[in-house]
């Protein structure tokens, strides 16, 4: 195999697949990344055996071929190549090793045979539909935070991805939650994806996907059935296992009968919470609201630190309540809310809590209280 192609696109490209690759493998294969050089272009493969990654750049391809090697030792040395650098590949004999050269540098990489890499095959994906990238950004940007990290509960390690009812109109819905608060976003179905299942997409899909659609514009052509789902963006394809496990009925925690309405302005009011906040040492971060007559009374203390209070303007007109939360948790939501206004909907210092974005209806969120 010998092949020439510019730096910035091979850079790129292993960008994309070596943050596929674990750091420590016990499968030593698993390190590397498969280069398959057919004119006129370069394939780049990469796989932890949960996800795979495939890439296609062009490249000027004299000798094809099909090698392995250690995927973050060349993203290295091609990261720290000078730019507008010719990178030229090519196996050196029956060595087992790849050279790299670069102008004056010249590196011998080890190489382990392509035969061994695993090939995660996507098999039948039945359920195919497009999304605009942006559409897909905007429902994971607005769920993800809300995925949980506690192993335990895997079938939680996720977003939530199926089809839905809303107001009579079937839509496309992503669900996140970890126990201590909710998110849900939808929109309109895409034709082809009427009859999908409800699918958890795991949390490492969830980073590598948001990734790749972060730097483009292109739609993103989506392919899954009830075990794999295949995500095809331009010149690149991610293909991953889905969680195995049941996505609780998340339906029955957003409340529905909170008679107690705060309108609040989304800036002034995250800027008031992390500012009490400061004061809160503890692991919990515990606020406490307190809510009269189109005022809130923001508090906050340590035994430490000491004692903190605010108070903001709001549209409230309710009876007298106080709760408190986690300010980590309601920072978090608050940071989700696009438009000016926030609308949170109270019961009790005990129930559920739930948070609308006032110009946006597409997305709610529902935060558990915390004593204070």
């Amino acid at each position: 195999m010998k092949l020439t192609i510019e730096r910035s696109a091979l850079l790129k490209a292993l960008a994309h697949v070596q943050s596929v690759v674990e750091r420590r493998n016990t499968i030593p294969i698993l390190a590397n990344v498969l280069l398959d050089a057919q004119k006129p272009r370069l394939s780049l493969a990469a796989t932890d055996m949960d996800i795979a990654i495939l890439e296609n750049v062009p490249a000027d391809v004299a000798k094809g071929g099909t090698i392995t090697v250690p995927a973050h030792t060349l993203y290295e040395i091609v990261r720290k190549l000078p730019e507008g650098s010719q990178v030229v590949l090519e196996t050196i004999g029956d060595k087992g090793q790849v050279s790299l050269r670069a102008g004056r540098s010249s590196f011998a990489l080890a190489s382990l045979p392509a035969d061994d890499f695993p090939r995660m095959t996507g098999g039948e994906l039945p359920h195919q539909f497009e999304l605009a990238s942006a559409e897909l950004k905007g429902l994971i940007d607005r769920t993800r935070f809300a995925i949980s990290t506690e192993e335990t509960r895997y079938y939680l390690n996720g977003i939530y991805l199926h089809a839905g009812q809303a107001g009579g109109i079937r839509v496309l819905r992503a669900v996140a939650t970890d126990g201590h608060r909710l998110a849900r976003v939808e929109m309109a179905l895409p034709a082809g994806a009427e009859e999908i299942p409800g699918v958890i997409l795991p949390r490492k899909t969830v980073i590598e996907l948001h990734k790749l659609i972060a730097e483009t514009d292109a739609p993103v052509q989506v392919s899954l059935s009830s075990s794999k789902v295949r995500f095809a963006v331009g010149d690149v394809t991610l293909t991953s296992k889905l969680i195995d496990g049941t996505f609780p009925d998340y339906e029955r925690v957003i409340p529905t009968g909170n008679d107690k309405v705060m309108e609040v302005d989304r800036a002034e009011f995250t800027a008031a919470v992390d500012r009490v906040a400061t004061i809160s040492t503890d692991k919990s971060r515990a606020v406490k609201l307190s809510l009269g007559r189109n005022l809130l009374t923001l508090t906050a203390s340590s035994p430490d630190a000491g004692a903190a209070e605010e108070e903001i303007a709001v549209r409230y007109s309710g009876a007298a309540i106080e709760i408190g939360f986690n300010a980590r948790y309601l920072l978090d939501i608050a940071e989700q809310i696009e438009g000016e206004g926030a609308r949170f909907r109270m019961a009790d210092a005990a129930a559920p809590t739930l948070v609308e974005d006032i110009a946006d209806q597409s997305a709610l969120y529902v935060l558990m209280p915390m004593r204070v």
